[in-house]
């Protein structure tokens, strides 16, 4: 079932307000954060653009639009190619976890400025087995050593860049951006997440994330 029918996840009311408008409210709480890159399909860039002019929430902030690619990568390095040249450190960050903490994203970008890049992430819970194609299970890693990962992603902007440009050189597509930092032999180091730090997806998803609005969850 495709989450929002008609209307693209980005812009999903959550109780009354788009996703991606909450996503930016999170984002500009920060003290740390001073432009913001949105990277959507080029079918979508006017509505975007309408929603995000017609909030007075952000009519004092810095934001930018860019066109997305075929791919999540595609369309991450396109928005890297609009990051100025005296930013010092990229967060990447999915427009459907609405509720990260401005805390979170800080520790990100502090963790970053010190290691060069770095994901937050939560400890594995449940067990987790190898599969086969045929469903036949191959193998259970060791928990102790399994972590969920979640964004935001934090890098050096230098570094991020060059792995992009690496990976299309290499044509090499990966899950995520620490994928690329790790393939080219660099450390990538996790930080705690958060539960809370919820990426929507599913219909149930939207159930959740409503109810932990009404309930005060989320600040």
């Amino acid at each position: 079932m495709r989450l929002g029918g008609d209307v693209p996840k980005p812009f999903l009311p959550l109780c009354g307000r788009a996703m991606v408008l909450r996503t930016l409210d999170r984002f500009f709480s920060s003290r740390y954060v001073g432009k913001v890159i949105l990277v959507v399909a080029a079918g979508e860039l006017s509505r975007c653009e309408g929603l995000l002019r017609r909030d007075s929430a952000l009519a004092q902030r810095e934001w930018t639009l860019q066109s997305g690619g075929a791919t999540r990568q595609q369309s991450v390095k396109a928005g890297l190619e609009e990051i100025d040249d005296d930013t010092d450190i990229v967060v990447i960050h999915d427009g459907a976890r609405p509720f990260v903490s401005p805390a979170l994203i800080e520790r990100c970008i502090e963790s970053a400025d010190r290691n060069g890049a770095v994901v937050a992430g939560l400890p594995a819970r449940d067990t987790i087995k190898i599969v086969s194609d045929d469903h036949r299970v191959l193998s259970t890693p060791d928990r102790k050593a399994l972590w969920e990962i979640q964004t935001p992603q934090a890098f050096r902007r230098k570094l991020i860049v060059e792995v992009h440009q690496w990976a299309v050189r290499e044509r090499f597509e990966a899950t995520d951006d620490a994928m690329l930092v790790e393939r080219m032999g660099k450390p990538v180091w996790v930080i705690n997440g958060e539960n809370t730090n919820l990426k929507i997806t599913l219909p149930e998803d939207v159930w959740l994330a409503e109810a932990m609005i009404r309930e005060g969850k989320i600040p």
